[in-house]
């Protein structure tokens, strides 16, 4: 099935969401990952790291506390790679602000922004944890669908969502 997306369906592998589906994608020793707002046809991983990275992302969506540990290369500025990092810090089941993300690396809420639309490892390099001071933010690059996924995303770790606007609720354990 295709649906329209930014990219043809040419993925390593896809795996089924609740939102839709995982694209899987290998060149070299880089994995990207997309998610998908449309349930697509299943293809299973041949590549090792692709079949690790699926193996992981349903170990996500079977339970939002599952961590991922791949063997990655981040392509990506330094500035970008610093946003990711302090975005990968961010425990399961809780958010921060762009401005907080910022305010952490000494930068500004829309660069980290941006930074977040150039993650090309989406839930490994968890974007979705990051929102906007007054409401959920970005995510997909606009997607139409991508606040939902941003949406069930955020709810299946725990946070609490009403009114489109993110109730922090940051102890959870």
């Amino acid at each position: 099935m295709h649906t329209q997306n930014k990219h043809p369906l040419q993925y390593d592998a896809v795996i089924a969401a609740p939102f839709g589906a995982v694209g899987i994608s290998v060149l070299g020793v880089q994995i990207a990952i997309e998610l998908l707002p449309k349930a697509h046809a299943q293809k299973p991983a041949e590549h090792k790291i692709v079949a690790q990275a699926a193996k992981q992302i349903e170990a996500y969506f079977s339970n939002a506390r599952s961590d991922f540990n791949l063997p990655l290369i981040y392509n990506g500025t330094s500035f970008q790679r610093r946003v990711w990092q302090a975005i990968s810090a961010i425990p399961c089941g809780q958010v921060l602000t762009y401005g907080e993300i910022a305010a952490q690396i000494g930068s500004g809420p829309r660069a980290v922004a941006n930074a977040c639309g150039a993650n090309n490892l989406p839930l490994v390099v968890p974007c979705h944890r990051v929102v906007a001071k007054d409401g959920l933010g970005g995510f997909m690059h606009g997607n139409k669908d991508g606040l939902k996924i941003k949406t069930w995303l955020l709810k299946h770790e725990g946070v609490i969502i009403k009114h489109d606007k993110v109730e922090r609720v940051n102890e959870l354990d």
